[in-house]
Protein backbone atom coordinates (compact mmCIF):
# COMPACT_ATOMS: atom_id res chain seq x y z
CA UNK A 1 0.00 0.00 0.00
CA UNK A 2 1.36 3.41 -0.88
CA UNK A 3 2.06 5.99 1.79
CA UNK A 4 -0.61 8.26 0.24
CA UNK A 5 -3.25 5.53 0.52
CA UNK A 6 -2.28 4.80 4.13
CA UNK A 7 -2.46 8.53 4.95
CA UNK A 8 -5.96 8.73 3.46
CA UNK A 9 -7.01 5.68 5.45
CA UNK A 10 -5.62 7.16 8.67
CA UNK A 11 -7.60 10.37 8.09
CA UNK A 12 -10.85 8.62 7.13
CA UNK A 13 -13.75 9.15 9.55
CA UNK A 14 -16.19 6.58 8.14
CA UNK A 15 -17.31 4.05 10.74
CA UNK A 16 -15.40 1.06 9.25
CA UNK A 17 -12.16 3.02 9.73
CA UNK A 18 -13.16 4.02 13.26
CA UNK A 19 -13.77 0.36 14.13
CA UNK A 20 -10.55 -0.69 12.39
CA UNK A 21 -8.60 1.84 14.44
CA UNK A 22 -10.06 0.32 17.61
CA UNK A 23 -8.85 -3.12 16.49
CA UNK A 24 -5.44 -1.70 15.65
CA UNK A 25 -5.21 -0.13 19.12
CA UNK A 26 -6.20 -3.45 20.76
CA UNK A 27 -3.44 -5.29 18.91
CA UNK A 28 -0.86 -2.57 19.41
CA UNK A 29 -0.32 -2.62 15.66
CA UNK A 30 1.18 -6.12 15.83
CA UNK A 31 -0.06 -9.54 14.89
CA UNK A 32 -1.25 -11.60 17.88
CA UNK A 33 0.64 -14.81 18.73
CA UNK A 34 -1.53 -16.73 16.24
CA UNK A 35 -0.13 -14.51 13.46
CA UNK A 36 -3.31 -12.72 12.35
CA UNK A 37 -6.30 -10.72 13.54
CA UNK A 38 -9.48 -12.76 13.38
CA UNK A 39 -12.74 -11.07 12.43
CA UNK A 40 -15.98 -13.00 12.73
CA UNK A 41 -19.53 -12.67 11.57
CA UNK A 42 -22.39 -14.96 12.42
CA UNK A 43 -25.37 -16.47 10.69
CA UNK A 44 -28.29 -18.54 11.92
CA UNK A 45 -29.25 -21.00 9.16
CA UNK A 46 -32.87 -21.35 10.25
CA UNK A 47 -34.00 -19.78 6.99
CA UNK A 48 -32.77 -18.78 3.59
CA UNK A 49 -29.98 -16.19 3.27
CA UNK A 50 -31.36 -12.66 2.85
CA UNK A 51 -30.34 -8.99 2.87
CA UNK A 52 -29.71 -9.10 6.62
CA UNK A 53 -27.30 -11.99 6.15
CA UNK A 54 -25.56 -10.02 3.42
CA UNK A 55 -25.37 -6.98 5.71
CA UNK A 56 -23.66 -8.95 8.48
CA UNK A 57 -20.92 -10.11 6.16
CA UNK A 58 -20.51 -6.85 4.25
CA UNK A 59 -20.15 -4.79 7.46
CA UNK A 60 -17.46 -7.10 8.82
CA UNK A 61 -15.73 -7.11 5.43
CA UNK A 62 -15.76 -3.30 5.39
CA UNK A 63 -14.02 -3.20 8.78
CA UNK A 64 -11.54 -5.82 7.59
CA UNK A 65 -10.75 -3.84 4.45
CA UNK A 66 -10.30 -0.64 6.47
CA UNK A 67 -8.00 -2.50 8.89
CA UNK A 68 -5.91 -3.75 5.96
CA UNK A 69 -5.54 -0.19 4.69
CA UNK A 70 -4.36 0.98 8.10
CA UNK A 71 -2.06 -1.94 8.89
CA UNK A 72 0.04 -4.72 7.43
CA UNK A 73 -1.14 -7.16 10.10
CA UNK A 74 -2.66 -10.23 8.39
CA UNK A 75 -6.37 -10.88 8.87
CA UNK A 76 -8.81 -13.74 8.52
CA UNK A 77 -12.60 -13.59 8.37
CA UNK A 78 -14.72 -16.41 9.76
CA UNK A 79 -18.34 -16.61 8.69
CA UNK A 80 -19.69 -18.68 11.54
CA UNK A 81 -22.91 -20.66 11.19
CA UNK A 82 -24.83 -21.15 14.43
CA UNK A 83 -26.21 -24.40 13.02
CA UNK A 84 -26.58 -26.00 16.45
CA UNK A 85 -29.41 -23.54 17.17
CA UNK A 86 -32.78 -25.17 17.60
CA UNK A 87 -35.46 -24.82 14.95
CA UNK A 88 -37.77 -22.30 16.67
CA UNK A 89 -40.41 -21.99 13.96
CA UNK A 90 -41.12 -23.22 10.46
CA UNK A 91 -40.07 -20.60 7.89
CA UNK A 92 -42.76 -19.42 5.48
CA UNK A 93 -40.52 -19.71 2.41
CA UNK A 94 -39.53 -23.39 2.51
CA UNK A 95 -41.25 -26.59 1.33
CA UNK A 96 -42.37 -29.51 3.50
CA UNK A 97 -43.60 -27.38 6.38
CA UNK A 98 -45.38 -30.29 8.10
CA UNK A 99 -42.20 -32.34 8.13
CA UNK A 100 -40.24 -29.40 9.57
CA UNK A 101 -42.90 -28.80 12.25
CA UNK A 102 -42.26 -32.29 13.58
CA UNK A 103 -38.64 -31.25 14.31
CA UNK A 104 -39.20 -27.99 16.21
CA UNK A 105 -36.61 -27.52 18.94
CA UNK A 106 -34.04 -29.82 17.37
CA UNK A 107 -30.62 -28.51 16.27
CA UNK A 108 -30.76 -27.34 12.65
CA UNK A 109 -28.19 -29.97 11.70
CA UNK A 110 -30.51 -32.66 13.13
CA UNK A 111 -33.52 -31.53 11.08
CA UNK A 112 -33.98 -33.23 7.67
CA UNK A 113 -33.39 -31.19 4.50
CA UNK A 114 -36.86 -30.02 3.37
CA UNK A 115 -35.65 -29.10 -0.12
CA UNK A 116 -34.22 -32.41 -1.34
CA UNK A 117 -32.04 -35.28 -0.21
CA UNK A 118 -28.93 -33.48 -1.41
CA UNK A 119 -27.83 -32.43 2.11
CA UNK A 120 -27.90 -34.36 5.39
CA UNK A 121 -29.87 -31.63 7.19
CA UNK A 122 -31.76 -28.34 7.01
CA UNK A 123 -28.73 -26.62 8.54
CA UNK A 124 -26.37 -28.12 5.96
CA UNK A 125 -28.72 -27.16 3.09
CA UNK A 126 -28.92 -23.56 4.29
CA UNK A 127 -25.18 -23.43 4.94
CA UNK A 128 -24.61 -24.45 1.31
CA UNK A 129 -27.02 -21.73 0.18
CA UNK A 130 -25.20 -19.19 2.35
CA UNK A 131 -21.81 -20.08 0.88
CA UNK A 132 -23.16 -19.87 -2.68
CA UNK A 133 -24.82 -16.54 -1.84
CA UNK A 134 -21.61 -15.06 -0.38
CA UNK A 135 -19.45 -16.51 -3.15
CA UNK A 136 -21.66 -14.83 -5.76
CA UNK A 137 -20.60 -11.46 -4.29
CA UNK A 138 -16.90 -12.38 -4.13
CA UNK A 139 -16.52 -12.23 -0.35
CA UNK A 140 -13.26 -13.60 1.05
CA UNK A 141 -14.15 -15.64 4.14
CA UNK A 142 -13.64 -18.99 5.82
CA UNK A 143 -16.87 -20.81 6.56
CA UNK A 144 -17.16 -22.32 10.05
CA UNK A 145 -19.91 -24.53 11.46
CA UNK A 146 -20.85 -24.66 15.16
CA UNK A 147 -21.74 -28.33 14.71
CA UNK A 148 -18.26 -29.05 13.36
CA UNK A 149 -16.60 -27.07 16.15
CA UNK A 150 -18.57 -28.80 18.91
CA UNK A 151 -18.12 -32.29 17.47
CA UNK A 152 -14.38 -31.78 16.88
CA UNK A 153 -13.82 -30.48 20.41
CA UNK A 154 -12.59 -27.05 19.28
CA UNK A 155 -14.87 -25.38 21.85
CA UNK A 156 -13.92 -27.74 24.72
CA UNK A 157 -11.03 -25.73 26.15
CA UNK A 158 -13.03 -22.49 26.26
CA UNK A 159 -16.14 -24.17 27.66
CA UNK A 160 -14.09 -25.76 30.44
CA UNK A 161 -12.43 -22.41 31.17
CA UNK A 162 -15.85 -20.79 31.43
CA UNK A 163 -16.99 -23.45 33.89
CA UNK A 164 -13.94 -22.84 36.05
CA UNK A 165 -13.90 -19.04 35.73
CA UNK A 166 -17.49 -17.78 35.64
CA UNK A 167 -16.43 -14.13 36.17
CA UNK A 168 -14.46 -14.23 32.94
CA UNK A 169 -17.56 -15.59 31.22
CA UNK A 170 -19.62 -12.63 32.40
CA UNK A 171 -21.48 -14.37 35.20
CA UNK A 172 -20.02 -12.06 37.84
CA UNK A 173 -19.01 -15.10 39.84
CA UNK A 174 -22.56 -15.71 40.99
CA UNK A 175 -25.50 -17.66 39.72
CA UNK A 176 -29.12 -16.74 40.43
CA UNK A 177 -31.14 -19.77 41.34
CA UNK A 178 -34.67 -19.54 42.75
CA UNK A 179 -34.07 -16.02 43.99
CA UNK A 180 -30.97 -16.91 46.03
CA UNK A 181 -27.37 -16.05 45.27
CA UNK A 182 -24.67 -18.61 45.68
CA UNK A 183 -21.02 -18.76 44.67
CA UNK A 184 -20.11 -21.00 41.80
CA UNK A 185 -17.39 -23.43 42.82
CA UNK A 186 -14.11 -23.53 40.98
Amino acid sequence: MSQIDRSLAQAARAWPFEEARKLLARTGGKAPAKGYVLLETGYGPSGLPHIGTFGEVVRTTMVRQAFCRLSDVPTRLFCFSDDMDGLRKVPDNVPNKEMLAAHLGKPLTAVPDPFSNEYPSFGAANNARLRAFLDSFGFEYEFQSATDWYKSGRFDKMLLAMLHRPRAAGAGGQDRCRGRHHRLSR
